[in-house]
């Protein structure tokens, strides 16, 4: 029976610590990213913390952090969210919805930003609705959250995220051939580079146009490429049309890694990924943990 309390005991403080820090969040130090006609979004710097960390022979990396975001809602930012959220019939009037607070949890290796806990709040200041669910999504230049994580992963390791996300070379070419008149190129997303083993991993965009640069078909590639061995698999891939519009694009090889052969199109974007990972080491390694 006393440790059936004292256990109980810990539960009530930590949940009495949870309430405390939701209620300084919604009073936090907020610093402005940026706002469209839609969003408006801020973090809280000094919340960030480094909540896990390992030691590597260049000294400890976050391997995760937390951080409370906000995000101000226009009427038409507060309709999409409520569509996206699936929440009509608990917030009906967008006019409602004023902003929201989240704590939310980054891995950097992983690119992986997660919602530990969300508020809805009115122009009062009221919660009108929360969730908790825990899903993890990884960032990539589609995502809403990208902004967010480039702040708080920037504020740990100061690579310039935020800098390189506005950057004027953030895509690198990486290869271009036009067959029958049919011209296909791919490019690099750098802010997504990041070293794991020989592995480079980053999404890439590949693109086909015809004569008239009309664009004809999309690929959204996640892709590992081993540089020394130069062999590439992919991991996660998008196809578009005007036909199908976007969908998952099950890849040939299972995720098997295949052979980036010689004189082809690909094989100068090989050339261009040694280089680049070879000039921006720090940068391709700034997370890194495996070495």
């Amino acid at each position: 029976m006393k440790n059936i309390r004292s256990i109980w005991t810990i539960l009530v403080f930590a949940c009495c610590l949870l309430a405390s820090s939701l209620a300084s969040a919604e009073d936090a130090n907020w610093y402005w990213l940026s706002s469209d006609d839609k969003y408006s979004n801020f973090f809280d710097p000094s919340s960030v913390v480094t909540t896990a960390s390992v030691e590597t022979a260049h000294g400890r990396v976050a391997t995760e952090i937390e951080c409370y975001i906000k995000t101000g809602y226009s009427y038409g930012g507060a309709q999409e969210t409520i569509a996206a959220y699936g929440i009509e019939s608990v917030v009906p009037n967008p006019a409602q919805l004023s902003f929201s607070v989240a704590l939310l949890k980054v891995n950097p290796q992983n690119r992986t930003v997660q919602y530990v806990k969300e508020d809805f709040y009115d122009a009062d200041a009221r919660v009108i609705w929360s969730h908790t669910d825990g899903r993890e999504k990884e960032v990539n230049s589609q995502s809403f959250d990208e902004q967010y994580y480039d702040a708080i992963v920037d504020h740990v390791f100061h690579q310039h995220e935020l800098e390189r996300r506005t950057a004027a070379d953030r895509w690198q070419d990486l290869w271009s051939s036009t067959v029958d008149g049919l011209t296909t190129s791919a490019i690099a997303d750098t802010t997504t580079m990041r070293r794991k083993g020989d592995n480079l991993i980053f999404w890439e965009w590949d693109t086909v146009k015809d004569v008239q640069g009309n664009t004809l078909e999309i690929k959204f590639l996640k892709k590992a490429v081993n540089l020394p061995q130069g062999t590439e698999r992919i991991v996660t891939a998008r196809y578009w049309s005007g036909e199908t519009g976007w969908k998952d694009l099950e890849d040939d090889m299972a995720g098997a890694y295949r052979l980036i052969k010689s004189g082809t199109p690909q094989a100068d974007g090989l050339t261009v990924l040694r280089l680049y990972a070879k000039d921006h080491a720090d940068w391709v390694d700034r997370y890194r943990i495996d070495d």
